[in-house]
C-alpha cells in the first residue's frame, strides 16, 4: 500500500501582515472613491433612479428607457395600420419586428435604416412593436426578435422569414436575393 508523506517545508505560505481596522469616524485622511466619476467609468454604465426616497440617499439603478426610433423611411405601424401599409400595398414591404428592450433591435436599426434608402423606389421598410401588437405577433409566430418577414401581394413570401441580429453586409445579400426571387417568379 502507497503511503502519502506530507512536507510542510514544501507548502510554503508566506506570512501576511496584520490587517488594522480604523474604528474611528473622524479618520478621514483617505478620500473617498466616487465610483459614478466619469474619470472611473463612462456615464453610460450609470442610470440612476427617478425615484427620490426621503429620509436616505437611494443607490438603486434603472435600465434607460428606450424607444422604437423611425426615420423618414421607415414608417412604424401597429395592428390597425397592417392591412392598409403592408397586406395592401402594391410593392414589397419589408416588416421589421422589434421591442424597446430587444438589444439585438437596437444593433441592426442603422443597417435597417440604410436599407429604407437604399431601396426606397423597390421596397418600403415598417416596423412594429413587438409588445404593442400582441395579434400579430401571435399570427405570424414570431418567436424571435428582431424578426423580418417580407410581403408581397398581401402574403409573406415563402422563405423570406430572418430572426436575429445581421450585420449590413449580409442584410443586403439577404434584402438582393428576396427581391430578385421576385422578380423572377
Amino acid at each position: 500500500m502507497d503511503t502519502v508523506v506530507s512536507n510542510s517545508a514544501l507548502l510554503s505560505i508566506p506570512q501576511l501582515p496584520p490587517v488594522r481596522s480604523v474604528t474611528s469616524s473622524s479618520y478621514s485622511s483617505t478620500p473617498s472613491l466616487n465610483l459614478s466619476s466619469s474619470k472611473f467609468f463612462p456615464s453610460f454604465f450609470f442610470f440612476r433612479s427617478q425615484k427620490k426616497q426621503v429620509g436616505h440617499r437611494s443607490s438603486s439603478f434603472t435600465a434607460p428607457r428606450f424607444s422604437i426610433a423611425s426615420s423618414a423611411a421607415i414608417q412604424e405601424i401597429n395592428e390597425t395600420q397592417f392591412r392598409d401599409s403592408v397586406l395592401n400595398s402594391d410593392r414589397p414591404v419589408l416588416v421589421e419586428f422589434v421591442a424597446n428592450w430587444c438589444g439585438p433591435c437596437r444593433l441592426i436599426s442603422p443597417a435597417m435604416e440604410w436599407v429604407a434608402q437604399e431601396y426606397k423606389d423597390r421596397l418600403a421598410v415598417v416596423k412594429i412593436d413587438h409588445d404593442a401588437n400582441p395579434r400579430l405577433i401571435e399570427e405570424y409566430k414570431v418567436y424571435g426578435l428582431p424578426a423580418l418577414i417580407l410581403f408581397k401581394n398581401g402574403q409573406e413570401v415563402p422563405e423570406s422569414r430572418r430572426e436575429g441580429a445581421i450585420t449590413k453586409a449580409k442584410l443586403k445579400e439577404y434584402v438582393d436575393a428576396l427581391l430578385e426571387s421576385l422578380s423572377v417568379a
